[in-house]
């Protein structure tokens, strides 16, 4: 099903964050989000998933108005518009697997929610889940004694137990190293591709945004100022979104570089060393 933003508006007082938005988003599509800080990015997703309410416009998933949904309605949207967080948002005190279980709360009933009660069946998933990222011997440790791309690889096996219909990822790589860049941008490709889930994820990176987004969508000053495939997003089409430095010269790409395309043997070797599976070497 498409997913439809129609004059999409989010005001903070007197200063518009996002600005009558118009935007159609076909079921499976890989879109990439760029724009710079404050560009309105981040509140978009937000609003996408309901954690903002929009000050003006609708939102659409098919026949269903996102926008106007409430309780149990509301609850179940959030569970099948699935988030990832730059800060993980992971219970570091709980297991990993735990942690990767607690994606299916918007599954379950209150009573077994309250009581943190697994079914094996559950439990079966979660592991497969984490099997997948790549991190399934850390199933038993405590969430906060991960590094960074670890935890982040946890939040996306989280998010696949909600067995969303899409997936919102709001800066995923902005706090990684590129090895681990990779490997997340890997995993939620193959999720996209291989699930046919459609993934939306902000990046302040142009590299990762050609390399990964079958369409990139420019944001600046709360604007969708471009929408279209890689290939389209030339010199000129950066510079509108990015705008000029203080000498009136157009952004140096470079300067956004995640040197991501990182040569198949060292991430190779990364997954031989860190516990990476077969996912992130077979994808790189």
């Amino acid at each position: 099903m498409t997913f439809e933003l129609r004059n999409i508006t989010r005001r903070f007082g007197d200063r518009v964050a996002v600005n009558s938005v118009n935007v159609e988003i076909p079921q499976g599509q890989m879109v990439g989000v760029i724009g710079r800080s404050g560009a309105g990015k981040s509140t978009l997703l937000r609003m996408i998933n309901r954690l903002q309410e929009p000050s003006s416009g609708s939102m659409h998933f098919g026949d269903i108005e996102v926008s106007s949904l409430k309780g149990a309605s509301l609850r179940n949207w959030q569970r099948d518009c699935a988030m990832i967080f730059q800060q993980f948002n992971l219970v570091p005190r709980l297991d990993v697997l735990t942690n990767v279980m607690l994606g299916r709360l918007n599954h379950r009933s209150t009573v077994l929610s309250l009581l943190n009660i697994f079914s094996d069946d559950e439990r079966l998933a979660a592991i497969a889940a984490l099997e997948r990222l790549g991190i399934e011997q850390t199933a038993l440790q405590r969430a906060g004694t991960l590094s960074g791309g670890q935890q982040q690889r946890v939040a996306i096996a989280r998010a696949l137990m909600q067995a969303p219909k899409m997936l919102l990822a709001d800066e995923p790589i902005a706090s990684l190293d590129p090895l681990n860049a990779k490997i997340v941008m890997d995993a939620l490709r193959d999720i996209n591709e291989r699930e046919g889930i459609t993934v939306v994820t902000n990046l302040h990176t142009l590299d990762t945004a050609r390399s990964y987004c079958e369409r990139i969508i420019g944001m600046a000053h709360g604007n969708v100022v471009f929408d279209g495939t890689p290939a389209e997003l030339t010199a000129a089409a950066v510079q509108e979104i990015y705008g000029s430095d203080r000498d009136g010269a157009g952004i140096d790409e470079t300067m956004t570089s995640t040197s991501i395309n990182i040569p198949a043997a060292q991430v190779a070797a990364g997954t031989q060393s860190g516990g990476i599976s077969t996912l992130a070497s077979a994808s790189a």
